[in-house]
């Protein structure tokens, strides 16, 4: 597809202003906006959802301590926010979504190796997502759970449909309201909540340490899965925009929503015989004030309806790059509408089969999103900031004769091999790697990972040709101003 496809003014680009006309195609200089101070509220409360919260019972539900509990949550996600917030640099730099630009790693083509896994991960958390809003809402309004998991989705498409700018706008607005109401919850909970009165309830099947590196993993991963899409929400910032900037106020968002609600969720866990989001929000919050906790629930369950928006939003950016990278694309409103709704309609069916005990089935998903992503992030950002260092031909990205081809051998060479290096550290509850079993369980397979993916790439990179990538860079540029010109 032609990168600048959806231009103002082209037939495929024509819409009213209230929906957003790009998709994966490059976003002009002239259509650039923005304050990057925006991307912090942007992933606070993009984090700042029942989900993380979840991620903080699995400490006491090992056996940890409430201390090492919070301690190994707020270590994860400082950890895997690390990888996202780098990611973010990119949008401004290159104008495009987030995966579309793994291309220029594994190939139009090849880049559907990353994309499947992707797509996994969005359809996976919106599914828990709706669940538990669904839950939430329940506890004030009647209606059973179909009618709720469709009119959920319903509205994340329809926020989703709006697009980029609506996104932007309602998630900054709910960090003030979920700051405010978690802010009177964490206090209620720090004065109510005994953490050793259910101590004895977990029984630890590992050593703590053991147990504290599988609750890191966990959060790490939870935090990685963020990267998937980053850029999709910073690539309309101006292309001159502060890299520290905009680097720091991801991070501090995304990092520090993630270390209070998962750390509130460790001290729910820790004291409460069976721990349970949606209850123990209320009884916190109740013995506060009457209601409030129901409130507290209530608002939860929208911010909940927020993050899917931003799922759905990305699930079709990253669908329609893997579709135009064998059927050319032309990225109209009527096909973001179209792979919007269809993902919404997987993300219910999946819902409708889901079993009750959803927690173990979440804290598996955590793990496996780590696995799978851990290697194209090692990819990414080496690519971005130690081979190409962030000079890309844009129009490349969308060319199969370019000189990203169609399939690039080295990207995918050193993705299958990142991850085949984690195996043996594998822990899930169906599978665990013979290293993992030698060190008692313990999950350390972000290791070799992260150092077998991102350093082969690095090192399969060393011969890449400069003289053809700066003229192809040299060139997109030139086609890129006409896109550029005011």
């Amino acid at each position: 597809m032609d990168p600048m496809a959806a231009a103002p003014g082209d037939d495929a680009g024509r819409t009213s202003r209230v929906i957003e006309a790009r998709s994966i195609d490059y976003v002009p200089v002239r259509e650039r906006h923005g304050k990057v101070w925006h991307q912090g509220p942007f992933w606070f409360t993009g984090n700042f959802v029942l989900t993380t919260m979840v991620t903080g019972f699995l400490g006491p539900e090992l056996g940890l301590s409430l201390p090492a509990s919070v301690a190994a949550v707020v270590l994860g996600a400082c950890f895997g926010t690390f990888f996202m917030a780098f990611h973010a640099n990119q949008g401004p730099r290159m104008g495009l979504p987030q995966m579309i630009q793994s291309r220029a790693q594994f190939g139009i083509r090849g880049a559907i190796v990353p994309f499947a896994a992707v797509v996994f991960v969005y359809v996976g958390f919106n599914v828990f997502n709706v669940v538990l809003a669904a839950q939430g809402l329940r506890t004030v309004f009647p209606g059973g759970s179909t009618l709720w998991y469709v009119l959920i989705i319903g509205v994340a498409i329809v926020l989703a449909i709006v697009g980029h700018d609506l996104l932007h706008l309602v998630q900054r607005w709910l960090t003030y309201v979920l700051i405010a109401v978690f802010g009177v919850l964490t206090v209620g909970a720090l004065v109510q909540l005994d953490p050793s009165a259910a101590a004895g309830a977990a029984s630890p099947a590992h050593s703590s340490w053991t147990s504290f590196l599988v609750v890191f993993s966990a959060a790490a991963g939870y935090q990685i899965s963020y990267a998937v899409y980053v850029s999709d929400y910073s690539r309309y910032l101006p292309r001159d925009v502060s890299a520290r900037k905009v680097i720091w106020w991801t991070y501090a968002g995304a990092a520090g929503s993630a270390a209070w609600l998962m750390s509130l969720g460790a001290l729910l866990a820790s004291a409460l015989p069976d721990p349970d989001a949606i209850t123990g929000l209320r009884q916190v919050g109740n013995a506060i004030l009457p209601g409030f906790g129901t409130f507290a629930v209530v608002v939860s369950s929208v911010a909940l309806i927020g993050i899917m928006a931003v799922n759905s939003y990305g699930a079709m950016l990253t669908t329609t790059s893997a579709v135009d990278a064998f059927r050319t694309v032309r990225p109209t409103v009527r096909i973001r509408v179209a792979g919007i709704v269809a993902i919404g309609v997987v993300i219910l069916a999946v819902a409708m089969l889901l079993p009750e005990n959803y927690l173990e089935s979440f804290n598996t998903f955590v793990l496996m999103m780590l696995y799978f992503l851990i290697p194209w992030t090692a990819v990414n950002l080496v690519d971005f900031y130690w081979v190409r260092r962030g000079h890309y031909a844009v129009t490349a990205i969308f060319d199969p004769a370019g000189i990203y081809g169609r399939w690039a051998w080295r990207g995918i060479v050193a993705y299958v091999a990142g991850f085949a290096a984690m195996i043996p550290f594998f822990a899930t509850s169906f599978y665990t790697g013979p290293v993992t079993e030698a060190l008692g369980g313990a999950d350390l397979s972000f290791v070799p990972g992260l150092l077998v993916g991102g350093g082969l790439y690095y090192l399969l990179n060393r011969g890449l040709d400069a003289e053809v990538e700066e003229a192809a860079v040299a060139a997109s540029e030139r086609e890129l101003e006409g896109a550029d010109a005011p």
